[in-house]
């Protein structure tokens, strides 16, 4: 209290000390408020420029692309083009055959371009007839169970929706697609007919390839008979022979620095350095491979289970989805086409499209060496196409050699039996053909030039992202077989996984690869049952649907019947994930496990006889439980079959004809109840 009262209330402080303390006090106060003004006066001034500058944008709106570059009419005008040929490709075929038909239209005096319909309007179709002689060309191959390909599924989406008036338009169709599949060239079958609905003018009826049987010598067959067609309906007349026209030129790098040189990437420079999300085709992701081991038991055969560890990717994948990897060719067939053309395979060097105002400046990424090219760009592995043997038939200085070239690319009979032979079913893959003709000596700038792009392989994901969620698991078999010039040629990306060592810092353990979503899904409701058919690595994806089953059940929720059947050659050979199998089923997940051993008995027994079997079974299952059917594996033989035994079994229970149960199944896949992931 003493303290407090001396401080408060002492009568010694005298008039003075009380008017300076006040003179201090006003002191402060002007340069507080001085510095406050100026601060306010700073800050507005600063706002005010800053305001000034924002609205200058005309230099950022030149960065973004006009809307007009995706106009495919004011390009073609700009370039004397009157021929469109889009293409829908999920493997390179119909982007090959686009530009093939694109080059082929200056023999007739016109002027073509090949074009992604991902890339451009596809509603300015309307518009085409503003340009004199006009013709667009659908090139379409059809993906999966009759889906549009990935670069297609826009221009298919506003096909679906669109009500333009096409009327002023001209069209001509070539579909490429495989027999044995359920809905052969569906996506061909759907542009050609919708474009009519939408009242343009077919002007050559619709080309349907076939990859089962010989979809090189059906696009032959049809391109030959098309071109006639057009020149009918404009009123032109072919200009000359066919000639060798080069679309790109050679520029070599002899000074260059190697951090701007492409080295296997797919898309952006450096990107397997600096990994970027998300990853795609464009932008695959390089997984380590944590796990390679051998699934069978014996045989020849190498059966093989891989796991790709994705973490940190934020790659989010569901079971049945696919993996796409992309693999690279096998060093000891690119250091021999580098030794019979007598090349520096290091050199590096750009191939230069020559139509500068083309979307393609290069056909693969550029710079790069011819070593690169060789083993992670171009295939060299695949017979080549007759455009490929016509082009280089120049550089055989041997007239037989020549002659039989051109025999082979020609559309004569005699020429396509020939191709067929001696191409085509002995395999000869480039190296074979130079090999067995010592004059054919091509520039290997040139044949890089005519070789298609590698692609990605495809495999259904053998997890379930609920048990592995930063991980995708491969289950495949190599491909090794002998041809009948008698070479040994192996598959190139099943040979390239095999190599892949698990937990080695280096390129041996890394897998370029992304995922593609599928519709191969299981029910929405666990209670559900499902039946699942899948012989040999068609087991994969239900190895993944089989752990989902599992994790559902550990959460508590009701899973319905988890029914499989299995099938491969020999039980104590390859009985592939028997282990786990056998798991799944004293878990009492997987109620029901048949295993089809074709080859332990004198008769084979395939998956399809058990079905047959159980018939009472699978009627009650699909008919009264409302069971979901899935099919994976082959679709030549085995996809058939099983397809044709649920036929027999729906028309005996369920009292139909063969007709109506043909109606029922094909039902079932309308209602997503019947799946299919196949391959031939």
């Amino acid at each position: 209290l003493t303290a407090m009262g001396d401080s408060s209330m002492d009568p010694t402080i005298s008039a003075a000390d009380s008017t300076a303390q006040q003179d201090s006090l006003f002191s402060m106060m002007d340069v507080f408020l001085i510095s406050l003004i100026t601060g306010l006066f700073t800050y507005w001034f600063f706002f005010r420029k800053k305001k000034e500058e924002v609205p200058d944008l005309p230099k950022m709106q030149s960065v973004v692309a006009p809307a007009r570059d995706s106009s495919f009419i004011e390009k073609m005008k700009k370039t004397g083009r009157n021929i469109v040929v889009f293409y829908g490709s999920q493997t390179g075929t119909a982007e090959e055959f686009a530009n093939r038909l694109s080059k082929d239209a200056h023999r007739y005096g016109l002027r073509g371009m090949a074009a992604d319909p991902e890339e451009y309007d596809l509603s300015d179709l309307s518009r085409l007839s503003e340009i004199d002689k006009s013709l667009a060309v659908f090139c379409m191959a059809t993906y999966g169970e009759g889906d549009p390909t990935d670069n297609a599924q826009d221009f298919y989406d506003w096909l679906q929706e669109a009500d333009a008036d096409l009327s002023g338009l001209r069209f001509a169709v070539f579909g490429l697609g495989n027999k044995t599949y359920e809905h052969f060239n569906a996506m061909g079958k759907y542009v050609d007919k919708r474009l009519e609905e939408l009242g343009a003018q077919r002007i050559f009826e619709l080309g349907l390839g076939d990859d089962d049987g010989n979809l090189e010598e059906d696009f032959i067959t049809w391109r030959e008979q098309f071109w006639p067609a057009v020149c009918e309906h404009f009123g032109v007349e072919a200009t000359g022979e066919e000639s060798s026209i080069r679309q790109y030129e050679l520029v070599v790098h002899t000074d260059v620095n190697m951090n701007k040189v492409y080295t296997g990437e797919m898309g952006r420079l450096k990107s397997y350095e600096n990994q970027k999300p998300p990853f795609d085709a464009k932008n695959p992701f390089l997984a380590h491979v944590t796990e390679n081991r051998k699934l069978n038991e014996g045989g020849e055969r190498h059966l093989m289970h891989l796991e790709l560890d994705i973490s940190n990717s934020k790659i989010r994948y569901e079971s049945g989805d696919h993996v796409a990897v992309y693999p690279a060719n096998d060093s000891s067939l690119v250091n021999q086409i580098g030794e019979i053309l007598g090349t520096d395979l290091d050199t590096v060097m750009s191939l230069n499209n020559l139509d500068e105002e083309s979307n393609k400046k290069h056909p693969f990424p550029c710079p790069t060496s011819y070593r690169t090219a060789l083993t992670y760009y171009l295939d060299i592995t695949n017979p080549p196409r007759t455009n490929v043997l016509y082009e280089l038939a120049q550089y055989a200085t041997d007239s037989g050699e020549q002659e039989r070239l051109r025999k082979m690319a020609s559309s004569a009979a005699e020429g396509k039996a020939l191709y067929l032979s001696w191409v085509v079913e002995a395999r000869r893959n480039i190296l074979a053909i130079l090999q067995d003709m010592p004059s054919l000596r091509p520039p290997i700038d040139h044949l890089c030039e005519l070789l298609p792009r590698l692609q990605a392989r495809y495999y259904s994901i053998a997890s379930s992202s609920k048990v592995h969620p930063n991980s995708i698991h491969i289950c495949a078999v190599t491909v090794e077989y002998e041809t009948k010039t008698g070479r040994l040629n192996k598959g190139v990306a099943t040979n390239w996984l095999k190599n892949k060592v698990p937990d080695q810092n280096g390129s041996s353990s890394l897998v370029p690869m992304y995922v593609r979503k599928s519709q191969f899904r299981l029910p929405f409701k666990p209670s559900t049952p499902v039946i699942m058919i899948g012989p040999g690595t068609g087991i994969a994806p239900f190895i993944g649907f089989i752990q989902e089953r599992a994790w559902l059940k550990q959460q508590g929720k009701e899973v319905g019947e988890t029914v499989l059947y299995y099938g491969c050659r020999h039980e104590h050979e390859d009985y592939l994930y028997r282990e786990e199998l056998a798991r799944f089923q004293k878990e009492g997940v997987l109620t029901q496990l048949n295993v089809a051993f074709s080859r332990d008995q004198a008769e084979k027994v395939y998956v399809q006889h058990l079905l047959k079997n159980n018939k009472e079974n699978v009627w009650k299952l699909v008919n009264e439980e409302m069971a979901h059917i899935y099919v994976c594996g082959d679709a030549r033989n085995m996809a058939r079959d099983v397809q044709n035994t649920f036929y027999e079994i729906v028309s005996e229970f369920g009292n139909m004809s063969q007709p109506q149960a043909v109606d029922y199944v094909k039902k079932l896949m309308t209602k997503g109840r019947y799946s299919l992931d196949v391959w031939s």
